[in-house]
């Protein structure tokens, strides 16, 4: 029986295509949030959250993979800044000073509102530039929208992806996802409890949001690490699809049981099913980034009263424009800046004599 690390080839999987698929998913569910004010909920779940979930288990394998591949603390803290940073920022600019006075006019206001308003779009740009949003209004101008006044209610999770990279740096560092891997399958069962106790209504103490994506960014880092041990048969994928269906049948949460039956099955598709071709545009992020802003903006406009189904494609096409806009004006280009001199000076000093580090993955 094969393994997991006998199927995943890095030039050709589906992780892109999953990836993208569930910035699909993500959009669609805030979609339909934004134009009714409703979301499909099975439990304390949304489609959204199945979407996040699911690109937080690829983000973990992916990530942990590329810390391993370029065995270098700066060039991997560069890699990821040049990932999300400018996008997120050039995402902020955007909003700042196209979306929010374009959605000020269109309900009759003046352009200079989101600007002399309270809280102001200057606030909005600068005190969330730091990926921790604090600010999701700007001078009440979607006050009268389904979703209510979020000019970006998708940025938040950025915050915690960063800090789920920054867990992986550290636990690179100390050598556990080499030498002491255990430890992350203990940390899983520390998580696992304590999504348990949570179901039951217990206090865990720890913040939902950190709980719920640390754990399954951790369950795709720890399917990366045993690839050698992890069997790949579809027998074992239908189990884990029935577990999962079970476990959001059963619990508010579905994570109780369904959480790693999940994980089981997006690497067992993602590293089992190989695309003939690879996307050579990673329209994923830009997506993810810039769908609540276009949608806010178009649920002002007459699409607002047409029928959910129409609002959603239309808007979803929008925004895939706006998303190859931002990969090919603004990803692509920093990315191609990830084999800068400057964090290659600092990985001299870091990385021990006679190796040097090596590239990552262009998504990753």
């Amino acid at each position: 029986m094969t393994t997991l690390g006998d199927r995943f080839d890095p030039r050709r999987n589906s992780f892109d295509v999953l990836r993208l698929s569930f910035a699909l998913l993500v959009a669609i569910d805030h979609g339909i949030g934004i134009r009714t004010g409703e979301q499909w909920r099975w439990g304390l779940s949304t489609l959204g959250d199945f979407g996040l979930d699911g690109f937080f288990i690829l983000s973990g394998f992916l990530i942990t993979r590329s810390f391993l591949t370029l065995e270098s603390f700066p060039r991997f803290v560069w890699h990821r800044f040049l990932r999300i940073a400018p996008g997120f920022w050039l995402c902020l600019l955007v909003t700042t000073f196209v979306v929010a006075p374009l959605a000020a006019l269109l309900q009759g206001l003046s352009a200079a509102i989101p600007f002399t308003g309270e809280p102001s779009a200057l606030r909005y740009l600068f005190g969330n530039a730091g990926l921790l949003i604090v600010q999701y209004d700007i001078a009440g101008i979607l006050a009268g929208t389904p979703m209510g006044v979020s000019f970006n209610g998708a940025l938040w999770t950025l915050f915690f992806e960063a800090f789920c990279y920054l867990l992986i740096a550290v636990l690179g560092g100390v050598g556990v996802l080499r030498q002491r891997r255990i430890i992350v399958p203990l940390i899983l069962v520390v998580l696992a409890v304590l999504t348990i106790l949570q179901e039951a209504g217990l206090p865990v103490f720890v913040n939902d949001r950190v709980l719920r994506l640390t754990f399954v960014f951790l369950l795709g880092a720890a399917a990366y690490l045993y690839a050698d041990r992890l069997l790949m048969h579809i027998g074992l994928a239908a189990v884990s699809a029935s577990l999962f269906l079970v476990s959001v049948a059963a619990f508010a949460d579905y994570r109780v049981l369904g959480a790693a039956p999940l994980a089981y099955l997006l690497v067992w598709f993602g590293a089992g099913f190989r695309w003939p071709w690879s996307m050579r545009a990673d329209l994923s992020y830009g997506l993810y980034i810039y769908h609540w802003p276009v949608l806010q903006l178009l649920v002002l406009t007459g699409l607002g009263g047409t029928a959910t189904p129409l609002f959603v494609t239309v808007g979803l096409a929008i925004v895939t424009l706006v998303a190859a806009l931002s990969w090919f004006g603004i990803e692509k280009p920093a990315l191609r800046r990830k084999h800068s001199l400057f964090p290659e000076r600092i990985a001299a000093t870091v990385a021990p004599r006679g190796r040097s580090p090596r590239g990552g993955d262009r998504g990753a």
